[in-house]
């Protein structure tokens, strides 16, 4: 445990599993008291005991929110308000996507992913910002993607959604450059998590091809959290990406990104003898 770190606390959305869970393991590491909020009660308490043994932390705090309800962020913040405990650290890590045509897919869906992507992290980052300009002083890691930067085809809504994400992100670091606030955005690329399995895009060649380990992904933003930096985008191959689609044109990183997208196709019957 970190000496300076005793006493703060973190709140981390989406904390049950993936970044999520190793954002947890990370500031419990290093002395955070720890609020985890997902809708899953038991996967929440069996990490935040499992941490707050092993680190002896003070406290550890399970809400259990969905988050793709407009009222959430709200609860959650009068939640944390009732009980007292000051947020130094707020991770808006909680997002989902799913996959397919605009045009095919279910709107009510969408407007759920919105709400979860985009709608709950903007409220919460408003709440609890409001409280750390009283002190000045706090952190705060909004979760993007390397999406972020370029047309998602076949994952449209939740492309469009990170992009939100990076630029309010990167303005709201601007905003408080003059202030002992500091508002990091991560951009990871396709991970081993249960994204894509959740998005129904399990047989896309992306979900398929090489993929970033969820706790290398997690330490690359929690470190530049703690450095302070604006913007990270984890993994060599990644940043790589978001330097090309800087120069090729929209409409051909759109096709490389629904090629990515698509299923991989059936091998061949003769393929397989």
């Amino acid at each position: 445990m970190k000496e300076e770190n005793k006493g703060k606390t973190v709140l981390i959305t989406g904390a049950s599993n993936g970044f999520g869970m190793e954002f947890a393991k990370l500031f419990a590491r290093d002395g955070y008291n720890l609020i985890l909020v997902a809708r899953s009660t038991e996967r929440l308490k069996n990490l935040g005991y499992q941490l707050q043994d092993e680190h002896e932390l003070e406290h550890v705090c399970i809400i259990t929110a969905d988050l793709t309800r407009p009222e959430a962020a709200r609860e959650v913040y009068d939640e944390v308000r009732k009980s007292g405990i000051r947020v130094d650290v707020l991770v808006n890590n909680a997002g989902a996507g799913v996959h397919g045509l605009f045009y095919e897919t279910d709107l009510e869906r969408e407007k759920a992913i919105m709400q979860l992507n985009n709608f709950t992290p903007v409220e919460l980052t408003k709440l609890f910002l409001q409280d750390m300009m009283l002190r000045d002083s706090g952190k705060i890691l909004n979760v993007a993607s390397v999406v972020s930067f370029m047309p998602s085809p076949l994952m449209a809504i939740y492309g469009a959604t990170k992009a939100f994400m990076m630029s309010f992100s990167e303005a709201l670091s601007d905003e408080l450059k003059d202030t002992n606030i500091t508002v990091t955005v991560l951009c990871p690329g396709a991970s081993n998590t249960m994204f894509f399995r959740r998005a129904g895009a399990a047989h896309t060649r992306a979900a398929n091809g090489k993929l970033s380990e969820p706790e290398e992904v997690a330490r690359d933003g929690y470190e530049a959290l703690m450095k302070g930096e604006t913007r990270i985008v984890s993994g060599l191959i990644n940043k790589a990406q978001t330097v090309v689609s800087a120069i090729v044109p929209d409409s051909a990183m759109a096709s490389t990104m629904r090629h990515m997208m698509e299923e991989e196709p059936d091998e061949p019957a003769e393929s397989k003898l």
